[in-house]
């Protein structure tokens, strides 16, 4: 464990515009394969450790420069490789800072971000042939047993991240009593900050997490004015459509519809 545990060091320096030096550093990507003998579950641990210790993007510099980006632990390499995708970078960012702030970090929220892209392929593949929530359902499932495992996916953490993920299509529905048992839920403002990520990156309309935000602070009689505000600003090609009349010919008579 000494490796990871060198890598955090090694990031907390960097901060301070620090480095190891190299004969610690040389032996440490030697010394990988002796972590084929430790538990996953204590792998797993101290990778959390490593992404919330406030320094996670200096972390995974560390690991690239380290030459340690692969073979620590399954879900850290994912990390490491997709940290330069600004969904990921954008909550590494804002893990750090929370931490710097002194703020709760939930280990759950990050992981939900690191493989939302794995979900949202699956979901989107899925519901071509699936009703839209038993397939976001069923890519849950498949995400957790291909990136997860037994390790801790069945526990908290693994509730938290599917209540996380399975908020998300809920976010859309600003109708009848939906926002109401929404903004009670009690994962909602971790669901609502993972929204909020997705806006800031493009993916879900800014104006939807403006309007969850001030639903989720505002008293009923507010939030009855919002939600027919939602109604109203919805989009007119989402109601049915009025069928045109036909034309009548030059001879007064309506004409009768084609067979073919």
């Amino acid at each position: 464990m000494r490796i990871i545990r060198a890598v955090r060091f090694a990031a907390k320096l960097s901060d301070l515009g620090f480095s190891l030096e190299t004969k610690t550093a040389a032996p440490l990507k030697r010394m990988l394969k002796l972590l084929a003998e430790v538990p996953q579950s204590r792998l797993f641990d101290e990778m959390l450790k490593l992404l919330q210790t406030g320094h996670s993007l200096a972390s995974v510099a560390q690991l690239k420069l380290l030459g340690l980006q692969k073979g620590i632990y399954p879900l850290l390499d994912i990390v490491v490789a997709r940290s330069e995708e600004e969904f990921v970078k954008t909550a590494l960012q804002d893990t750090d800072r929370r931490v710097g702030e002194g703020k709760p970090v939930a280990p759950s929220f990050l992981l939900a971000c690191v493989l939302w892209s794995d979900v949202r392929e699956s979901w989107n593949a899925r519901r071509l042939k699936q009703p839209p929530f038993p397939a976001l359902q069923d890519a849950i499932d498949e995400v957790f047993d291909s990136r997860i495992g037994d390790v801790s996916g069945r526990g908290k953490l693994g509730a938290d991240m599917r209540d996380i993920w399975l908020m998300q299509p809920r976010f859309e529905k600003r109708v009848g009593s939906g926002p109401w048992t929404l903004v009670d839920h009690v994962r909602f403002r971790a669901g609502f900050d993972f929204m909020r990520l997705r806006a800031d990156v493009g993916e879900v309309d800014e104006l939807l997490a403006d309007w969850w935000q001030e639903f989720s602070l505002a008293d009923d009689a507010t939030r009855e004015d919002l939600l027919q505000q939602a109604r109203t600003a919805a989009p007119r090609d989402a109601a049915p459509k009025k069928r045109r009349r036909r034309r009548k010919p030059a001879g007064g008579a309506e004409r009768e519809p084609s067979a073919e």
